[in-house]
């Protein structure tokens, strides 16, 4: 939650039943806003020339949040994937940092400037730096996962994907590995229905993801991703499977993208207009406002608090990445080819 923040109703709401409390719903949805303020600014610095490549998490940042908001970075793992901007925010990466990610200086913390953009990593937050291709991170996990039941801490690790992921072999070993010896991990389908250009009809056989589950005799569940209360449920269960000893579980969290895949696609040439303008109304994000203000977390000058603080961290951190260092061009080959 951003520094000074004060609840200025007459009285704080009491605790919700799932543990939420007023300080921590206000500290993720600060996240959220803190998410597409970046997001938007990187989308700009694109279009200037500044930036070569982002990957937008625009529909995605409510769900992403409320699972991280369910479990514990620094006791955890996780293993994010490309569109896991928000997830970043909330497993503790500060906007400098993923600035400084997306302008690929030296300071970098996932990668010093070597990873595209949105290839999180970070030792002290256990999240594992991932690769671009699709659906590597999930037969990682499952390996994570057995490694985290084998030392009997009780944590667990946390993957997530697209949808499209589900259609690669990746996804199937991985969580049969992990159903076969009951490790402690969470599967995080976030389904915007498009695998880069090709829809769900035509990716995933079948209803959809959860339904997957049942093949691998683990639950499976289905939760609309824009209900911040609703996904942050579905993930504490499934993480108190986990920490039981009950194996893993698979999460399809329903959103929608609203950006291109990437700077450099442009859905407009494959997607109805008409879907697209309707999709352009389910923002979740003035959803999570609105269920925050209905139970009595936020309210409206909170609200403008919070937007007017988080726009001067994206400026903040906008100005320390751009300036920072470039990586120094004798260092290309290190961790390429080892060192003599």
């Amino acid at each position: 939650m951003a520094s000074g923040l004060v609840w200025s109703g007459r009285m704080p709401p009491s605790p919700d039943p799932s543990g939420l409390t007023q300080e921590i719903l206000l500290r993720a949805y600060a996240s959220v806003l803190r998410a597409r303020a970046l997001d938007d600014r990187r989308f700009v610095l694109n279009r200037a020339g500044k930036l070569a490549f982002i990957i937008s998490p625009r529909g995605h940042e409510v769900a992403q949040v409320a699972a991280i908001t369910a479990l514990e970075p620094g006791r955890d793992r996780f293993c994010l994937y490309y569109r896991n901007f928000a997830a970043a925010l909330a497993c503790g990466f500060t906007p400098e940092e993923l600035m400084l990610s997306a302008f690929a200086r030296a300071a970098d913390p996932s990668s010093g400037g070597r990873q595209t953009p949105g290839n999180f990593g970070s030792r002290r937050r256990g999240v594992v730096i991932g690769s671009s291709t699709v659906g590597p991170q999930i037969p990682k996990a499952a390996g994570i996962g057995l490694a985290l039941k084998w030392k009997g801490e009780g944590a667990l690790c946390y993957v997530s994907f697209g949808e499209g992921a589900t259609s690669q072999g990746d996804f199937h070993e991985g969580v049969n590995f992990a159903a076969l010896h009951r490790c402690p991990v969470i599967f995080f389908c976030e389904n915007n229905h498009w695998a880069i250009s090709v829809p769900q009809e035509l990716q995933v056989a079948g209803p959809g993801v959860a339904e997957r589950a049942a093949g691998y005799g683990i639950p499976g569940t289905r939760v609309a991703g824009d209900d911040f209360f609703a996904v942050h449920a579905a993930v504490a269960e499934a993480a108190r499977r986990a920490r039981a000893g009950e194996g893993p579980s698979l999460i399809e969290a329903q959103v929608y993208r609203l950006q291109s895949h990437s700077t450099d696609d442009d859905q407009r040439a494959y997607r109805d207009p008409v879907e697209l303008a309707n999709e352009a109304g389910k923002d979740p994000i003035p959803k999570m406002r609105q269920d925050l203000i209905a139970r009595g977390w936020l309210t409206d000058e909170v609200d403008e608090q919070l937007r007017r603080e988080v726009g001067e961290e994206v400026d903040r951190a906008t100005e320390a990445a751009e300036a920072a260092p470039e990586p120094d061009a004798s260092t290309l080959t290190r961790h390429v080819y080892a060192d003599a």
